[in-house]
């Protein structure tokens, strides 16, 4: 595709700039433009009741972009989780690879979606056209079987995404990294490099998928009964050492968790995981296996407080119970976060007479995530004339910069961006043009954007403070007080301390409403406020603490 010094290619990032997950990136080209991944976060605790976290989906429409297509670089949730909020408001094909598109599918079923939705399956090595763009697709090597890098073909010049990768030397399905097409396309002459930052930290080089192989073979050896091994179930290349270290080790495997189950039919319709003969047996049939011939393959290696360990842990789980001589591999990283559920866990499996291996004891994980040296590989093999990283927080985003300017890129040639910056981008130039209002959406229940930082706030202080309810019961046309003040709490005292505190926020209340003139109750929204802040002036006075305050006024 020829080069047009005198034209722009607009870069608008959703997410996955700033921050871990809600990976989405739009490319434009005049009206035309296309988008890379559409994923979800999962919420921290700054947002409580929330289930997800969703790009601002309006910002593209308001573009008034002609979206010609979703590109997907793998099945992983933070790149594919937000499509069935996002379909619905720009309905355009989704390009995925087999299994991203198997696990795209399943997804877009439960929502209703999959009739209505176009969908294009692409392999590594092909290309796609996509108005004014071109799109090739290459391998690239990550926890999940499928993922490939994309060369974006321009009016303006090559662009180079590399998905999430790490440059493994003996993956287990035995699909490289493809580094020579990178380095082809640093020979053609890349514009701009898009790579993932999210291991910039971590000096050397990650370790291979197969260097985990030789610690569970051990563990599985030595073990004397039942072994469960959590794991993420996207991870199909774990799954299928799991399942390759059972059947030579005699063990059947009991799938249990509903994404692992899924994940698993998924992976092996789609060819991803090559199964051994009759190596599953149900839940309900283990009392028929004894324990040194069972293996136990579970989600909920994050300490998710409804997954089967939680359950066994708590002892609560309706099939399998913790029994001592029991081994619980935890086949993953902690996540930030989840460390104090993830170490209640193994807390209770240790109680409970189980032997427990984790990351920070044994290497029984390895990240999908690219150390400092192959990023540097990357780097050099594309050669590009801008760099902009992706995927990661502000402070990996920064540090995969300082690594460029060290392969030798000059600063004035690297980005560093946010989400809803506008990047400008030309053969003779690239510039953050100006910044896009940028939200972040939740999901909470069926509502999707129906909350913000308002009502979190309000949700944040009812779990910090708890919350006080004033009753007052009027006569409409007076303003005469006929029953009340009731006052009633939740979350804010002692059982021994509550009588005295609902009394004298009572009291408080009855004498500032006698301090005030009777008025009709269609004019007490002031008397209303001055209900709640005696009500707070009592409490902070008593405990020290200032709960959130509501005062209902019933007219009769």
């Amino acid at each position: 595709m020829p080069e047009n010094e005198n034209s722009t290619l607009n870069i608008l990032p959703l997410g996955g700039l700033g921050e871990i997950g809600m990976n989405m990136m739009a490319v434009s080209w005049g009206k035309d433009a296309l988008v890379i991944d559409a994923g979800l976060m999962f919420p921290d605790q700054s947002m409580p009741g929330v289930d997800l976290v969703i790009p601002d989906v309006e910002l593209l429409v308001r573009q008034g972009w002609n979206v010609l297509g979703i590109i997907l670089t793998h099945g992983h949730e933070d790149h594919i989780g937000a499509l069935p909020y996002v379909l619905p408001r720009i309905s355009t094909p989704v390009y995925a690879t087999s299994f991203t598109m198997g696990l795209v599918e399943h997804k877009l079923e439960e929502f209703g979606l999959l009739a209505t939705t176009e969908r294009r399956e692409v392999s590594p090595g092909t290309s796609v056209r996509l108005g004014p763009f071109e799109v090739d697709f290459f391998s690239m090597c990550h926890s999940i079987a499928d993922s490939v890098g994309l060369a974006l073909r321009t009016p303006t010049g090559l662009l180079l995404h590399s998905g999430d990768f790490k440059i493994d030397p003996n993956p287990i399905d035995g699909k490289l990294c493809d580094l020579a097409k990178i380095a082809a396309y640093g020979d053609e002459g890349v514009l701009a490099l898009f790579s993932d930052s999210t291991n910039v930290e971590n000096e050397g080089r990650t370790g291979s998928e197969s260097a985990v192989r030789p610690v569970l073979e051990g563990l599985f050896r030595e073990a004397a009964g039942r072994v469960l091994v959590a794991t993420f179930s996207s991870n199909t290349h774990r799954l299928q050492q799991v399942l390759d270290l059972s059947h030579a080790c005699g063990r059947k495997v009991v799938l249990v968790g509903r994404s692992m189950e899924v994940t698993t039919r998924i992976a092996q319709e789609r060819r991803c995981l090559h199964l051994p003969p009759e190596i599953f047996v149900d839940v309900k049939d283990i009392n028929n296996l004894p324990d040194e011939r069972l293996t136990i393959l579970s989600t909920g290696s994050q300490g998710e407080p409804l997954s089967t360990l939680a359950l066994m842990a708590a002892d609560r789980h309706k099939y399998l119970q913790v029994k001592k001589g029991d081994l619980l591999v935890l086949s993953s990283r902690f996540i930030p976060g989840n460390e104090k559920a993830i170490t209640q866990i193994i807390n209770e499996f240790f109680h409970r007479g189980a032997r427990v291996e984790y990351e920070k004891i044994l290497p029984v994980h390895v990240s999908g995530h690219a150390g400092r040296e192959e990023l540097r590989t990357v780097l050099r093999l594309a050669r590009p004339r801008y760099f902009i990283p992706v995927h990661g927080e502000r402070r990996h985003l920064v540090r995969h910069g300082h690594l460029a300017t060290e392969e030798g890129i000059s600063e004035d040639r690297i980005i560093i961006a946010q989400d809803g910056d506008l990047i400008e981008l030309s053969q003779s130039g690239a510039r953050i043009a100006h910044q896009e209002e940028v939200k972040r959406v939740f999901v909470d229940g069926k509502g999707v954007g129906d909350i913000g930082n308002e009502v979190l706030r309000d949700r944040r202080l009812l779990s910090e403070v708890g919350l006080v309810t004033v009753v007052v019961v009027i006569r409409g046309d007076t303003g005469e007080i006929v029953s009340g003040p009731q006052v009633y709490t939740r979350g804010v005292t002692y059982q021994e301390l509550e009588d005295e505190l609902l009394h004298g926020a009572a009291a408080a209340v009855k004498q500032k409403l006698a301090e005030l003139p009777l008025r009709p109750g269609e004019e007490w929204a002031e008397y209303q406020e001055e209900m709640r802040l005696a009500v707070r002036r009592h409490i902070k006075r008593v405990l020290g603490r200032k709960p959130l305050v509501q005062t209902i006024v019933v007219k009769t």
